[in-house]
């Protein structure tokens, strides 16, 4: 065992023995951790995971590792999550709608149509799941179609939330599945899956809170792998599942067009097609709580993202529309740039590498676009991040866990922690990359970790 890999052995035993401590911090494992010392004791400890995690990256990036040290890195993840699978979850009660959602589903009811508490629904309430979830009283459920059918079929075979959160884990083994193959095929050591794997955010809002957007991001790595392999009908087929277990993935969809291509465009329309198809006995209530729950987060009237926000607090001033119509105005460009950018043919390295730039870039703009008020919405970030290790962006996945420490979103300080101090680090990256192209040294040193 050489140096490299004795060092990155030890991050692993640290990275896993911090786990454990956070599994004997004394969540009350009703998914509602009280917003006071422990949840913070939790953030600190989750700061040092990054840390950890920071110092990982560093060593597979720089090479050299031996063998058995792919190995050692999926069991290390793996450990990891079974620990943080043995745990109630405490920072979020979404999984309980899920288990919630699959039920009423195998009641033979669409779970559009009525709100967890309506009284044609008692027959299916019990005392461990209805008092955990939340907007019971007056939000139909948000989810899409293909996360419904997922919430069903995990439910068919065991209606508990332990059920829901092995589900999870399961869709991020496939996403790592997928992103090892996709490293073969760019040329680059499998090793880096550990960017992914390793990255605390995952580990808890997956194994430990058993979010759904872990089933997005596995589709979503199915849908790389299929364009690196040029099955356009597969790609926006995982694309279009993907989108429609969390909205968000149709943010990558030029990234994986090619030009004058219809196949992907079909694959993902059909996709879409046939499941909401499946849900349209409930006609337009099939988009749930969607419409309130974006004015809810105060994202319909600008309030909610975080810079007109901070630009109010500190000159006085809410530029509350305009923010969303800007914010449109350069996702919509950003997409039609990278749409129709030239590409190397996909069969070369180079194009899988120009993939996952535009993957990367895509979904950065729309989470920094949108200032999401919770962690989970970053974790996506980490697939993309194992081909282009931006700093900026791996930061992003650590810093997401402030979040937690501001449940009402009128904090300044932890929001700041998170969308205040990225632009600064991506511009610092920017231009560190720029003097690597122009510097022989540094241009040296970047292709190595390329």
């Amino acid at each position: 065992m050489n140096f490299s890999t004795k060092i990155l052995a030890l991050i692993g035993a640290v990275s896993v023995a911090v786990v454990v401590v956070c599994t004997r911090l004394g969540f009350p494992g009703e998914a509602a951790a009280e917003y006071g010392v422990t949840l913070r004791v939790f953030i600190a400890l989750i700061c040092v995971s990054g840390l950890l995690y920071l110092g990982a990256v560093g060593v597979v990036l720089r090479g050299n590792l031996g063998r058995g040290t792919f190995w050692g890195i999926l069991a290390c993840a793996a450990i990891m999550r079974i620990l943080a699978l043995s745990e109630a979850p405490f920072l979020s009660t979404d999984v309980y709608r899920y288990v919630w959602d699959g039920r009423v589903q195998a009641a033979g009811i669409s779970p559009y149509r009525y709100i967890p508490d309506a009284p044609q629904l008692n027959a299916l309430r019990d005392a461990e799941i209805n008092p955990q979830i939340n907007r019971a009283h007056y939000a139909p459920t948000i989810y899409p179609p293909v996360a419904q059918v997922i919430f069903l079929f995990v439910g068919k075979i065991s209606s508990t939330v332990g059920a829901m959160k092995v589900a999870m884990v399961l869709f991020e083994a496939l996403t790592i599945f997928a992103i090892v193959k996709l490293l073969v095929i760019a040329g680059l050591p499998r090793e880096r899956v550990l960017i992914y794997a390793w990255n605390p955010l995952p580990i808890w809002e997956f194994a430990g809170n058993g979010h759904i957007d872990a089933a997005a991001i596995g589709f979503i790595a199915l849908a790389l792998l299929a364009c690196v392999r040029g099955r356009a009908y597969l790609v926006g087929a995982a694309l279009g599942a993907a989108t429609l277990v969390k909205f968000l993935p149709v943010a990558i969809f030029p990234a994986l067009w090619r030009r004058w291509d219809i196949k992907m465009p079909a694959g993902f329309l059909a996709v879409a097609a046939i499941f909401y198809l499946c849900y349209a006995s409930v006609g337009w209530k099939v988009f749930g709580f969607l419409p309130g729950y974006f004015s809810e987060e105060g994202l319909n009237d600008g309030r909610g993202y975080y810079y007109p926000f901070a630009l109010e607090r500190v000159t006085g001033a809410l530029p509350a529309m305009a923010y969303p119509v800007l914010a449109l105005i350069l996702l919509v460009a950003l997409a039609w740039r990278v749409a129709f950018a030239r590409r190397p043919p996909m069969r070369e390295e180079a194009a899988v590498l120009a993939l996952m730039r535009d993957t990367l870039l895509l979904a950065t703009a729309l989470v920094i676009a949108l200032t999401p008020h919770y962690a989970w919405y970053f974790a996506w970030l980490a697939l993309p991040a194992c081909f282009v290790p931006a700093f900026s962006v791996l930061y992003l996945t650590i810093a997401a866990s402030f979040l937690y420490l501001d449940p009402g979103h009128t904090e300044l300080l932890w929001r700041s922690l998170v969308y205040g101090v990225f632009p600064v680090l991506a511009i610092a990256e920017v231009w560190w990359h720029r003097s690597a192209i122009a510097n022989p040294a540094l241009r040296a040193q970047w292709r190595t970790i390329r």
